[in-house]
């Protein structure tokens, strides 16, 4: 920790009470360079931590957590708020096995009153804390904080509606982290500090008092937050047509704009109020402020110099060589076109967009949109790649059964962070997407097995026009293979055997297959003769492949990076079928467990999963040799 002559008295959110407004401005730039020095020794979100620390203090200081209900939307910028409720010395646990989320988490914190890391779900959760307060419950005030991005979204919509509808008292807080704003004149400033006059002034009265006194271009403002949730400048106010009283433009870095604002909406505010406030993402760090993602994730880094740790790996992302593949192929086919949900250089498409900007869309936080616009493409005769990851597109699962599947539209999925992903722990997991999507009728469900596979995946996908398709793929870095100059279309449905052997076989599905490869030389080791096979496609099922490893072999293992219901499902109803578990063969799928996984490595995380290398080999041995003394195989190197 660092040294902070402030920062290191607050115990928590009630200490900040008894500070003047001066004091809790010098404890934010405490907390800045606190936050900035933690989150150089784990990595993490920082610019969106860095822009809201003077709104955090703020926050704390006048509103009384955790009775009254703070609730960050998406998690990225809880950083500072964390710091401040009582969390600060395990900040160097950011992200790491059994250390703090990189989010919010209700078990971690009582100040956590409702767990986030998908965006645009606060409204609604603080509208539900507002109705449970109004029928009883031991609840205060509920403050939703939502940025920009996440207001376009259209559950954020939906609860605006709804929570104007409702009429009840609550606060909605935009973090407008796009919109500069002068800082403040002399007439704002002493309006500002004038809010506690002893008269009570009405919600709309303070907003049309501090509109008055703004210069012009800040008094767009209003129109700048309609633009957001409409994308087009309307006449009159849309949050006061929804039943809210609009607050705003406040300058989201100015503690004095920043606590008369606040005081007075908790003091004297009634139903739902929404203030809109501008800052900089980034704020205060030189080398996050001047980047252009404004340091939005980062890993490791120096703080004098902003120098980021980059590990230097052998093969590339498969980020990358997805965003390459696609961009050959639609250098061959004017069709292709790509649809991202807000992450174009997340998913790779932005090597797509550098060469064909006019054939990728990026839709914004909007997954369901971006699914059934995909289909409506589709359906015209376009070529669609929906290239969104396996936790997001759970948003979009109904438009997927809907709009895609029903009508058979070869929309192509591109299902980047497949599997477990790390730092970002439960939240970020891709663990349901080959359950969800093989389930469907009709749709074909591939996974890669490394990089250069993952090439002829995507030329699979787009030569295939029968219906929809998916390939998923895991975050990091590819194992190392030899990449093909250009992907070769793969029979569809069609696995491959990759090992021979007598005693057991291992069925994989997507990038384990190097850990089976592992696990058959240590087992081959120890006497155990092991066929090795990559299915490929989990739907169609290569059917033939899986009855000759069945009838061949003592014992079969399915080893997916996939929660249960999935691969090993589908396998293990077409042998239950065709009789052959009737013969003798035991079967073992290995799966995700049904549990969440918190953070930590990939590699700790698969561990406790129980799908490392030394799990593949004990459940080899547990079939053949259940009676010998189990084999330290992790000892030998697994």
């Amino acid at each position: 920790m660092t040294k902070s002559p402030i920062l290191d008295t607050i115990a928590g959110p009630f200490d900040l009470k008894g500070l003047t407004d001066d004091k809790l401005s010098m404890l934010a730039d405490e907390l800045r360079s606190e936050v900035i020095s933690a989150v150089s020794e784990t990595g993490g979100h920082l610019g969106s931590s860095l822009g809201v620390v003077e709104l955090t203090v703020a926050l704390h200081a006048v509103f009384n957590t955790p009775m009254d209900k703070l609730i960050w939307d998406v998690g990225h910028q809880c950083y500072p708020h964390k710091v401040l409720t009582g969390r600060r010395d395990r900040m160097r646990t950011l992200r790491q096995k059994d250390g703090l989320s990189g989010f919010t988490k209700r078990d971690e914190s009582e100040f956590d009153p409702f767990g986030a890391a998908h965006s645009s779900t606060s409204i609604s959760a603080a509208l539900g804390f507002a109705v449970g307060r109004d029928m009883g419950r031991p609840t205060g005030d509920a403050i939703a904080v939502i940025g920009d991005g996440s207001i376009s979204a259209g559950m954020a919509y939906e609860a605006l509606n709804n929570a104007g509808a409702e009429g009840r008292r609550l606060i909605v807080i935009l973090n407008d982290n796009e919109m500069s704003i002068a800082p403040p004149v002399g007439a704002m400033s002493a309006y500002l500090s004038g809010l506690y006059a002893a008269t009570p002034a009405p919600m709309k009265a303070l907003a049309e008092g501090m509109e008055a006194l703004m210069p012009p271009p800040v008094r767009e403002g209003a129109k700048r937050a309609r633009q957001l949730v409409t994308g087009q400048g309307l006449s009159g106010t849309l949050f006061e047509e929804l039943g809210f009283d609009y607050i705003g433009p406040i300058n989201g870095h100015d503690m004095h704009q920043l606590l008369p604002v606040l005081r007075s909406v908790k003091a004297r505010g009634e139903g739902p109020v929404l203030i809109h406030c501008c800052t900089i993402k980034g704020k205060g760090y030189a080398p996050a402020e001047q980047s252009s993602d404004k340091y939005h994730g980062v890993s490791k880094f120096d703080v004098a110099t902003g120098a980021q740790a980059k590990s230097k790996p052998n093969a590339p992302s498969y980020t990358g060589v997805f965003g390459q593949a696609l961009t050959d192929e639609a250098a061959r086919d004017p069709r292709i076109v790509a649809v991202t949900a807000a992450m174009p250089s997340g998913t790779g498409v932005n090597i797509l967009a550098d060469r064909f900007p006019s054939r990728v869309f990026d839709v914004g936080i909007a997954e369901q949109h971006g699914v059934t616009f995909a289909a409506g493409m589709a359906a015209s005769g376009l070529k669609p790649f929906c290239a969104i990851y396996s936790t997001f597109l759970q948003r979009g699962y109904d438009q997927i059964v809907h709009d895609v599947a029903l009508q058979g539209l070869p929309v192509r999925f591109a299902i980047d962070r497949a599997g477990l992903v790390g730092a970002d722990g439960a939240t970020h997991a891709g663990a349901f997407d080959i359950a969800f999507l093989t389930n469907l009728p009709g749709f074909t469900v591939m996974a890669a097995a490394d990089e250069a596979e993952l090439v002829h995946m995507v030329a699979t996908a787009a030569a295939y026009d029968d219906g929809p398709c998916a390939f998923r793929y895991p975050r990091g870095n590819g194992v190392g293979v030899q990449m093909p100059e250009q992907g070769q279309l793969l029979d569809i449905g069609k696995g491959r055997i990759i090992r021979e052997g007598t005693d057991l076989a291992i069925l994989s599905f997507g990038t384990q297959l190097t850990d089976a490869l592992t696990a058959a030389e240590l087992l081959d080791a120890q006497g155990i003769s092991v066929t090795v096979a990559d299915a490929r496609f989990a739907k169609p099922l290569d059917t033939d492949l899986v009855e000759r490893l069945a009838r061949d072999h003592a014992g079969l293992i399915t080893l997916e990076q996939g929660a249960e219901g999935g691969f090993g499902s589908v396998v293990l109803h077409h042998l239950a079928r065709r009789g052959l578990l009737d013969k003798g063969l035991a079967m073992r799928p290995m799966t995700l467990p049904d549990r969440f996984i918190h953070q930590a490595s990939p590699a700790e995380m698969y561990a406790d999963a129980g799908l490392a290398v030394d799990d593949i080999c004990r459940t080899a041995q547990s079939i053949l040799r259940p009676d010998q003394t189990v084999v330290d195989f992790n000892a030998r190197g697994a």
